[in-house]
């Protein structure tokens, strides 16, 4: 099968062009040229920006992709864009989305009043607030202040020329993370912090997470099987862990003689606010993927935190990462709570 990969070249990508290659598909990449990644040798390219990506038309027409991977997709404008390239070239399209699509996002963010029945199914509510970044100052990984999930699955899925599917990604970690998610925990623990000290509500939280490998196979499998046309997909860890059996199981690998310390909301310094309601958790139903399309794990839980482990003590964040971990405290602070 000729697939064509719209990015591709950064963290989930890779993993994505390669189990592609493993099942046999012949796989070209669309993307910018500024990142250097390691693609498997048959992997061919083309370079251009998404913006301009009617221009490339007739070179799409040519190439005749059956499918078109869309890992970049951020606003109802590229979907439309996308669509409209790709009407009469291809025959399916599938695209990349997010967790943060359901109301229950909007209820962690406090933008949506309420809660959530959990897990999630692709079928749970959507959130009603749109645009979940416009309002803040700095958006993860500077997403365009238009970036909208809800309104990006809506175009893709209601082509009637151009049938689709949409994979909602957990939160991923692994090699090549941009956000360094296990970084902050990882950090103290090298440090030799006695303790990690969580409020209790971050402690009990329980987010959907996955890693990339598996993510990767994950999607490779809903672009190849004919049976996910039209079909939403979840992909996440089958285990799910509290934020503190997280840590504690990320401690253990990293050779952390330390522990996690749960404290009540009370006993935190005066005027310290979550910055996220965690009364809320955020993980998904995955049975569809795993009966439809045959999904497991390819790594397991404690192999893929190993491997990321590994990996961020060898690529420390040149910066700091606000988006990670923004509910620890600072070290003096833990000491006096300790004490």
């Amino acid at each position: 099968m000729k697939i064509l990969v719209i990015g591709g070249t950064n963290f989930i990508g890779p993993p994505v062009i390669r189990h592609l290659c493993a099942m046999g598909h012949e796989v070209t990449v669309f993307h910018r040229g500024k990142t250097a990644t390691e693609l498997p040798p048959l992997v061919q390219e083309i370079i251009g920006d998404r913006t301009q990506l009617t221009d490339f038309q007739s070179e799409f027409a040519q190439l005749a992709p059956q499918v078109v991977l869309d890992m970049i997709l951020y606003t109802e404008q590229d979907a439309m864009r996308l669509m409209n390239t790709f009407r009469g070239i291809a025959q399916h399209v599938v695209a990349i989305s997010s967790m943060d699509v359901y109301r229950a996002y909007g209820v962690i963010l406090g933008s949506e009043s309420g809660s959530s029945t959990i897990p999630l199914t692709e079928d749970s509510p959507l959130r009603q607030e749109l645009y979940p970044f416009r309002e803040m100052p700095k958006r993860p990984l500077d997403a365009p202040v238009d970036y909208e999930k809800i309104l990006v699955e809506k175009v893709v899925m209601a082509d009637p020329d151009l049938p689709g599917t949409v994979v909602r990604l957990p939160m991923v970690y692994g090699e090549n993370d941009p956000l360094h998610r296990l970084f902050p925990y990882l950090q103290r623990m090298d440090e030799n912090r006695p303790a990690i000290v969580l409020e209790e509500s971050i402690a009990q939280w329980r987010g959907s997470y996955g890693y990339v490998e598996n993510v990767g196979y994950a999607i490779a499998l809903a672009v190849s099987c004919q049976q996910a046309t039209g079909r939403i997909y979840h992909v996440a860890d089958a285990q799910v862990l509290s934020e503190a059996e997280r840590i504690a199981v990320v401690g253990k690998l990293a050779g952390w003689e330390g522990q996690v310390v749960t404290v009540p909301k009370h006993q935190l310094p005066q005027g310290w606010n979550l910055p996220v309601n965690t009364e809320q958790d955020w993980f998904v139903d995955t049975t569809r993927i795993r009966q439809e399309l045959g999904y497991s794990e390819t790594i397991a839980l404690e192999e893929g935190l190993r491997r990321t482990i590994e990996w961020e003590r060898t690529h420390p964040p040149q910066e700091p990462q606000e988006f990670a971990a923004p509910w620890l405290l600072d070290y003096a602070t833990e000491d006096e709570l300790l004490v």
